[in-house]
């Protein structure tokens, strides 16, 4: 099932792309709020999305503001350094344990929105992602029951200021610039991917040039293996959101560098999750 949290003329709602066309329903708080579902656990999410595909309204995309899916995660973890070709580009090792750093949901934007570049910086970067929901929260998850705790999967685009980003050891602030987090559009269902989302085709374009391409499958650690590693350190809880890391083909590794600016369009597009395409804007 493919859900996402939208609004129309003014009114937030839930929409459903059913295959043969999206519905939605709008005005129902406990309906569309998609945090909430997926704390709920169990079939929440699929119960909601039954609701809109036999209720709901016909509607084209184009006339719908798509939100970010979560806003309320209890934690966002990224990875670094999470596909080999990227370790490499980088001048890093790939890491014998995952490499983590957290976001903030004051940083988070749905399709659409543009991602602001800072007026302290020149080095807006791209990072074509996936993410892993959790659905179901645990500590000391093994690999083999991993994958069961996660619920749905989506598309980020990890816009990441390098300068500060490298000012110091720990990448935080340089990853939590506010408007710099593309998140969605659609949350897709685990039922509907191949086990942990792996054999996935993930691209990234500038302004129409292909700046990444990869298969999820290429990841150093990929879901079951992350979900079982974290969990030996902190428990995990519904809602927390796992993005995978990004392949090769960053800006900063090029040569000469190729940095996002305002009037640029970037998208990140994983097969059979979805388009997440976002302008470029100055602040």
């Amino acid at each position: 099932m493919r859900l996402a949290k939208v609004t129309k003329d003014g009114a937030v709602g839930l929409a459903v792309d059913t295959g043969a066309g999206v519905k939605a329903l709008f005005g129902d708080a406990a309906l569309y709020d998609l945090d909430a579902l997926v704390a709920s656990g169990g079939t929440a999410l699929t119960d909601a999305g039954a609701k809109v595909s036999a209720e709901g309204e016909p509607v084209q995309v184009e006339e719908l503001t798509f939100l970010s899916p979560l806003v309320k995660a209890p934690k966002i973890i990224c990875l670094g350094l999470n596909y080999k070709d990227h370790a490499a580009e980088g001048g890093f090792t790939v890491p014998e344990f995952p490499t983590v750093f957290g976001r903030f949901n004051s940083s988070l934007i749905g399709h659409g929105a543009p991602i602001i570049k800072p007026t302290c910086s020149d080095q807006l970067d791209y990072e074509g992602e996936m993410v892993a929901v959790v659905g179901k929260g645990g500590k000391d998850i093994s690999k083999d029951d991993a994958l069961s705790h996660i619920v749905a999967y989506s598309v980020f685009n990890d816009g990441s200021i390098r300068d500060y980003q490298l000012k110091t050891p720990q990448w935080t602030v340089g990853k939590n610039f506010d408007d710099t987090g593309a998140f969605g559009p659609w949350l897709v269902t685990a039922d509907e991917l191949p086990a942990g989302g792996a054999g996935l085709k993930i691209e990234t374009r500038l302004n129409g040039q292909v700046v990444q391409s990869a298969n999820t499958s290429d990841m150093v650690f990929d879901v079951a293996d992350t979900v079982a590693l974290l969990s030996t350190c902190f428990t995990l809880e519904p809602g927390d959101v796992l993005v995978m890391g990004t392949p090769s083909g960053i800006g900063l590794a090029r040569k000469p560098p190729l940095f996002m600016k305002d009037g640029d369009l970037c998208e990140v597009e994983i097969e059979k999750i979805g388009l997440l395409v976002n302008p470029i804007k100055a602040a």
